[in-house]
């Protein structure tokens, strides 16, 4: 059969399997896949190196589909690929413990590079693979890493500020190996994109300094033509902008937002296979020769990859590669030390720790969103990331939280990179659904989160977070560590870079806190634990005193006042809620024995605290916004003082 007329066939293959899997689901999004398949059969065919033997080689092109309710499309390229996705999954489409899921989820399957389906983030996730990219090449040279970042993107990506804020970054550091295709159908859920979408979308992207092509979405010539120029590069990355339309082939429907998100409906199913010159009774047809056409070069995918892998074990440099893939030897890390008794916010604690580990984690790579200074998050003397210059250590986002968050996602998931990122813990309210999407993919990013109260003072309300602990408490599978001292600061470090399969979130203090004396207090930190007892009452418990971060320091010194009043403290420093919950009862009842009363202090809002100080207990914290003022002022006023914990206890004492 001619190449021309197995492009075609492909092409009908792919949206058959769409039709019939949203069909047969009765849900999902069949319009995209339709409107896509050309640009999939020549990506897949034509241009992508990958094995399909080994789908996860390091040195493979990665291909997202930012558009994740084009789900179908994904699937079926790598069930026709052979690399992963068995027909049977397709005819699971969305049905519980299927791989299949409504979006592509990362690890349900080979070839789904990260989980997509809000909008926008793939987008932002192959801004943070390109980067990797780079960065690995300045570092191992293009004899190891030589490959592409595709993204599948569509006009409700393009929308969302996440894609422009890493289309921005990515323009301004000439990302050449980030090609994206852009299925400009004109169409979104509510109907034409004119309703809402009037933008020059070229133009867009030329001004952050991108390369634009235009081609025929359905002319599979164009599309092959439109990527080999993008693989040439020119120091730009490349949107290749691909005029579509939805619901291709549907000759009732084809071009309406009716397709977008719901099944066609049996009669327009037949109807299009018909039109398509497709059997309309046939269902999941898959024809041999289309599976035959896509696997034919397999072989010479394998010897790509059996080179790379030869030139890997050959490499001067394939001991520096495996610790760079591995994980992190904490052993080999010269930890800060502090001295006790002295004052020392714990983000600066946490900028000696950060460069400490630097000095011996190679693969750790961040930086912050315009923030640098203030967060203590620079390597020194690690030169800037730039265009043309990739081999140095410090990122700078700009002011672009949300794809800062996203873009560290991308650099986690491409492998080799261990990405960090900071900014004002305020901000968190901006990286959260990125934040969230890392604790959904087990991807173990490092988010460094300073002035973390209303002690920051006089920026006022605007920048004083409040609710924002309680909000990150809330994502699934992220580690909140909030550290009392300096001590704890290098511990949540610790914490951090041991782990490997979830983010973690630093919340640090602008203002000083003493270091305490672990010779005095508790003999060594037990953060692993998530909370210990830090100071012991004597002769006997009367209360237990629970505090985070800062207010470990005012529970100390709220301890002293209540012995003065014949009233004996327990302090317990709880600096990470999800590490203490994974304890054992018996270690949990250990720290926070039955019928002690409870109070709890932390420079925030008090909802949740009742899992931990129960009915008969009490919190101090900050139920309202703060106030512009110095910070000790602002804190005294709002209740944060030994008086108002003082009080509190005696209450709860019945005093």
């Amino acid at each position: 059969m001619p190449s021309s007329l197995l492009e075609t066939l492909a092409a009908n293959t792919i949206r058959g399997l769409a039709m019939d899997a949203v069909q047969q689901a009765n849900s999902g999004h069949p319009g995209a896949p339709m409107g896509m398949a050309e640009m999939a059969t020549v990506l897949w065919h034509d241009v992508l190196k990958y094995d399909p033997a080994s789908p996860e080689w390091p040195d493979r092109d990665r291909v997202i589909l930012s558009n994740g309710h084009a789900s179908m499309l994904l699937y079926s390229m790598l069930h026709l690929t052979g690399t992963s996705i068995e027909l049977e999954d397709i005819k699971n489409f969305r049905q519980w413990g299927s791989v299949t899921a409504g979006h592509p989820e990362y690890g349900e399957a080979p070839g789904i590079e990260t989980t997509t389906g809000p909008l926008g983030q793939g987008f932002a996730n192959g801004v943070g693979m390109a980067l990797a990219e780079e960065w690995l090449a300045a570092e191992f040279g293009r004899e190891l890493v030589d490959h592409y970042t595709y993204v599948l993107t569509g006009d409700g990506c393009l929308m969302e500020g996440v894609a422009l804020e890493a289309a921005s970054l990515a323009g301004h550091l000439g990302l050449e190996r980030l090609i994206v295709l852009y299925d400009d159908n004109a169409i979104t859920i509510d109907g034409s994109t004119d309703l809402a979408f009037g933008e020059d979308v070229p133009k867009r992207f030329q001004a952050c300094g991108w390369r634009v092509l235009s081609v025929d979405g359905h002319d599979c010539d164009s599309i092959r033509e439109a990527l080999l120029e993008a693989k040439k590069g020119d120091g730009r990355p490349t949107m290749i902008c691909c005029r579509t339309e939805i619901g291709k082939g549907s000759p009732n429907l084809g071009g309406s937002n009716k397709t977008h998100g719901a099944p066609l409906g049996p009669d327009e199913v037949a109807a299009t296979k018909q039109a398509l010159g497709m059997d309309p009774n046939g269902f999941f047809v898959v024809p041999d020769e289309v599976l035959a056409w896509f696997r034919a070069n397999d072989e010479q995918r394998k010897s790509v990859r059996l080179m790379w892998e030869q030139r890997l074990a050959q490499s001067a440099k394939g001991a520096a590669w495996a610790r760079f893939h591995a994980a992190i030897d904490l052993s080999e890390i010269d930890w800060p030390e502090f001295e006790a008794g002295s004052k020392l916010a714990t983000r600066k604690a946490s900028a000696a720790v950060l460069n400490a580990a630097a000095a011996h984690v190679g693969q750790l790579l961040g930086g912050s969103a315009d923030l640098a200074g203030s967060n203590g998050s620079t390597v020194k003397n690690g030169g800037d990331i730039q265009a043309g210059n990739f081999g140095q250590r410090n990122l700078h986002f700009g002011v672009r939280e949300h794809g800062m968050a996203a873009i560290c996602n991308g650099l986690s998931l491409h492998g080799g990179v261990r990405p960090y990122c900071a900014t004002f813990m305020v901000f968190h309210d901006y990286m959260r659904p990125s934040v969230r999407l890392a604790g959904l993919m087990k991807q173990p990013v490092i988010y460094i989160y300073t002035h973390d109260s209303v002690y920051l003072g006089e920026d006022g309300p605007t920048h004083q977070p409040v609710e924002h602990l309680m909000a990150m408490r809330g994502i699934p599978n992220l580690w909140v560590i909030r550290p009392a001292d300096a001590i704890e600061t290098t511990e949540a470090w610790q914490m951090a870079l041991a782990r490997e399969d979830g983010p973690v979130a630093l919340c640090l203090t602008r203002q000083g806190l003493p270091i305490l004396d672990r010779s005095t207090f508790a003999t060594a930190n037990r953060l692993d634990k998530g909370a210990y007892v830090l100071a012991e009452p004597e002769p006997r418990m009367d209360v237990i005193l629970l505090a985070s971060g800062s207010e470990v320091a005012l529970a100390m010194e709220s301890k002293k006042a209540l012995a003065s009043d014949g009233i004996h403290a327990r302090v317990v420093s709880i600096p990470c809620w999800e590490l203490f919950d994974r304890q054992t009862p018996e270690y949990r009842s250990s720290v926070l024995p039955d019928g002690v009363p409870r109070v709890s202090i932390e420079a925030g809002i008090t909802l949740g605290w009742s899992r931990y100080v129960g009915l008969n207990g009490a919190s101090v914290g900050i139920d309202r916004f703060g106030a512009s003022a110095p910070g000790d002022e602002v804190a005294r006023r709002l209740g944060l003082s030994v008086e108002s914990v003082r009080a509190r206890v005696h209450q709860v004492l019945g005093r």
